[in-house]
Parts: structure tokens; sequence; C-alpha cells
């Protein structure tokens, strides 16, 4: 498609967030203090897992590239939602608009791939606990890891370049507060049949098909569990598993909520709220489901506190 039929829309204009004028400012601070607060989080357990040598293993190499990634994917929309709620005209450059749909669709591809190999780490670690350091060994983490980034940067990319081949005329308008991949769709003057299409197979492979890979290896995790006899062995389990069980749900509930029953309620832009917690809420979070509910984690942080406080005296 030629250039000037791409170029036809300079900008697009994001309507952003359903908030009243005399509200911008009390949820400004809100989203403000949820971002600093999943920046400073996950680059705690970032710092954590690097300074411990006893967190040197591959669930903990799994979750610092995890907490990195649910750095850089709220950084990708939050800043530019919280600019704009200051902003008279919300606008964003054609060029900024296609990089931030390409950045946003990565980093959630990514968190898919590496919470399925978190799972597979659980699977080894409980179904397979003698053969544990033989399964997961270094050089196996850093090929899941590399696979996962290959896998999320085709995929971005498949999207990406197919958006680029559309047309945008005179409506320019997204009802959303970043540049959503299906919000841009729905704008298009042009045809979208292979668009969806890909959008469609894409999905199924880089979030259904990870999503049936954890649940088949919870499954084997759950059989493993009921086989042993003892009560402890159980809990240590549960207590491993539990963390990682905690961010699916959150991940995969908010997915889900978005892309399979979009018309389960009508309210007021469910499409932004259920965005709002899978790019805002669950980056968040994840820092505390890990270091509140792990207690290698919070032995890392009080080691590295009282290292802080003696150096302080």
């Amino acid at each position: 498609m030629r250039r000037e039929n791409q170029s036809s829309v300079s900008e697009f204009l994001l309507l952003g967030l359903p908030i009243r004028p005399e509200q911008q400012a009390m949820f400004f601070a809100l989203f403000l203090g949820m971002y600093l607060t999943t920046v400073l989080g996950n680059l705690l357990v970032i710092l954590l897992i690097r300074l411990d040598s006893r967190l040197h293993t591959p669930m903990y190499f799994f979750l610092s590239h995890l907490a990195f990634t649910d750095v850089s994917f709220s950084s990708v929309t939050v800043p530019k939602m919280l600019m704009d709620m200051h902003a008279k005209y919300k606008s964003i450059p054609y060029e900024g608009c296609i990089s931030q749909m390409y950045f946003f669709i990565f980093f959630t591809d990514l968190d898919s791939f590496l919470i399925t190999s978190m799972a597979y780490d659980r699977y080894a670690a409980i179904c397979h606990p003698l053969r544990y350091t033989t399964i997961m060994r270094e050089e196996l983490c850093a090929l899941l890891v590399a696979i996962s980034w290959i896998l999320s940067c085709a995929s971005s990319l498949s999207h990406t370049l197919l958006l680029t081949q559309l047309s945008f005329c005179a409506d320019n308008a997204i009802p959303h507060f970043f540049c959503d991949l299906g919000a841009l769709l729905k704008i298009s003057c042009s045809g979208i049949f292979l668009n969806e299409l890909v959008m469609f197979t894409v999905g199924v492979v880089v979030i259904t098909l990870p999503f049936i890979c954890i649940l088949v290896s919870y499954g084997y995790i759950g059989a493993t569990i009921m086989k042993g006899p003892s009560t402890k062995g159980i809990c240590k389990a549960l207590s491993t598993c539990g963390s990682h069980l905690s961010v699916v749900s959150l991940y995969y509930g908010a997915i889900f909520g978005q892309y399979l029953f979009p018309k389960l309620s009508n309210f007021i832009d469910n499409d932004i709220i259920v965005a709002l917690m899978y790019t805002v809420v669950t980056p968040m979070l994840n820092p505390f489901i890990y270091s509140l509910r792990n207690r290698d984690m919070k032995e890392a942080l009080g080691k590295l506190f009282g290292r802080a406080t003696s150096l302080s005296r």
C-alpha cells in the first residue's frame, strides 16, 4: 500500500480514561503512586535476586525476567496516560502509536511465556525433585527465556507490519488510554479480515496454548501431591506454587476477561477497566505476591535492609 494512504492520519487522539475533570487530580495521584510502586517494587525484586546467592536458582532467574517485563510493560502505557490527564489535546503521533502498540503486545506475550516457563520449573521441582537440577540446568533456562523473547518479537512484529498496511481516514479518535490493537482496527477504513485472522491465530499460540501448558503442569503437580502421604510435603508444595498461581490468576483472569468475554458486562467502559487491571494493577501486585508469600525473598529483603542499616551507622 502506498505511503500516502497510510499517512492520511499523521496522529491519533487518545480519548483516555472516562474521568470527570474534578476527579483528575485524585486519579492522577492514584495511578502515579501505583506506577512508582510497580517500578520500585520490581526493581527491588531484581536487586534482591542479583545480590543474594541463595536466589540464584531457575525459579528466581525467571522471576527476575518477569519483574523486568512488568516494569517495561507498565512503562509502555502509564506515563503517557499520566501525561494525557493534564493535557488538553491528547494526541500521539502515528509512529509513536505504532511503537506503543508493538511494545505493548511484545511485553504482554513475554509475560505469558515467562509465566509458562515458571510453571514448568514448578512441575520439575515437585514431580521430579531428584532430577530437578539435571532438568532445569542453566542452559535450558537461558534457552526458554531466549525462545520467549523471539516468539514475543515475532508475534508483535506480525501485528505491527499488518497494521501499517491499513489506512486511517478522518476518524482518528481512539476510545482508549493507549494504542490498543483492537481499538485501532475499529477505526481503520481498510479491510481488516487478515488482521483479525492473524490476531486470533497468534492469540491462540501466545495466550491460549501457554495457559493450557500451565494447566497441564499443575495437573501433574496436583496428582503428585495427592500421591504423597506426607502432609508436610503437601504444604511445602503449595507454598512453593502459591505465589505463581496467584500471578497466573491475576494475569490470565484479566486477559481472558478482556478478549474472550468482552460482552459479559456493558457497564462503564469494561475494556478500559480490564486493561487497567493488567497494565497497572497486576505489575504492581506481582512483587508483593512473591515477596510476602516467599520465605527466601523475605529473608533476602531482611538481609538487605540489615546491611543498609549497618552501613548508615
